[in-house]
């Protein structure tokens, strides 16, 4: 059989590098997400393991110890911090804090388009943890739903807190394509680039991009571009323009189009200079468009479980 097991109990109790694990929260193409203890200090963890097939591929391995260093190396409070990194009986892991609540893909796919404000909250708080993964000259080239984490906020005004992590799959800027040595492409095809499809050195403005999708599937329920066949997709991204927004999510002002649109733009210098202008510009567009009236918050509508344990002293 092969690790990890395909049963998600196949590890619970194990202990590994000083963590019982207890029980899996996830799974990707390349690693497991267990919840775990650590027995030294008592607190629970994110425990991610990477198998042992691909620890024995050095191009897996390294960019799984990378994500360790990258955001390790980023203290920031919407970026997942990690506690601790190494290998252990051959299985490479990482320890992380343990964010208490649910994946912005879990969360689109049980309810649909965000509220406007929501969709603005999520999107700055992700915007301002991408930029400073970009002052660091780092690119995270994975931007997507379900590497963005959603726990509840410390009071009405700020109803959500997000975290940004899997940074397994950063690198330097203008340094790597989205292409593998081997001409296996790195990242998720409804979010990438047009200049990361094309072989071309990226920088954080392709992280924008993505980060435009991501806002987009938050208002209108589905990323700009959706195809059957990967290669349409691909092909879309690089040369279609995208859909009109409004279309997609009746009673936006065009004006919050335009922003999406630009943040879309196929060259990278017809965008926003930072993520943080373009959240901007959204959020300007938005309230140039009238009177805004509450509308439910994320907690409102899917209250994810406990607080984390950083925000319970604000909420005692």
């Amino acid at each position: 059989m092969g690790w990890p097991p395909r049963s998600p109990s196949g590890l619970i109790g194990a202990e590994i590098a000083g963590y019982r694990v207890e029980r899996e929260l996830g799974r990707g193409g390349m690693a497991v997400v267990y919840r775990a203890k650590d027995l030294r200090l008592g607190r629970t963890v994110a425990l991610k393991l990477l198998a042992p097939e691909y620890t024995r591929n050095e191009a897996f391995r390294r960019r799984f110890t990378q994500e360790s260093r990258v955001a390790a190396a980023i203290e920031h409070p919407h970026i997942v911090p990690v506690f601790e990194a190494g290998e252990a009986d051959g299985v490479l892991y990482i320890a992380m804090c343990l964010v208490d609540g649910q994946d912005l893909r879990a969360l689109i796919d049980r309810a649909g388009p965000l509220p406007v404000p929501a969709a603005l909250r999520i999107a700055a708080q992700l915007a301002s943890a991408l930029d400073a993964a970009h002052a660091h000259d780092l690119v995270h080239r994975d931007v997507k739903p379900a590497n963005v984490l959603v726990a509840r906020g410390v009071d009405s005004e700020h109803p959500e807190h997000v975290y940004l992590t899997d940074f397994g799959l950063a690198k330097k800027s203008l340094s790597l394509t989205g292409f593998t040595g081997a001409g296996e492409f790195v990242g998720t095809l409804d979010y990438v680039a047009p200049e990361r499809i094309a072989g071309r050195p990226v920088d954080g403005r392709a992280d924008l991009y993505s980060l435009a999708c991501v806002v987009h599937e938050m208002l209108a329920g589905t990323p700009p571009f959706r195809r059957e066949d990967p290669l349409d997709l691909l092909r879309a991204h690089q040369y279609e323009p995208p859909p009109a927004l409004g279309a997609r999510r009746p009673g936006l002002p065009p004006a919050a189009d335009g922003v999406v649109r630009r943040a879309l733009a196929k060259a990278p210098d017809d965008r926003y200079g930072s993520c943080l202008e373009f959240v901007a510009a959204l959020r300007a567009a938005v309230a140039d468009a009238g009177p805004r009236r509450r509308t439910p918050t994320l907690v409102d509508r899917a209250a994810p479980p406990d607080p984390p344990s950083w925000a319970r002293a604000f909420l005692t």
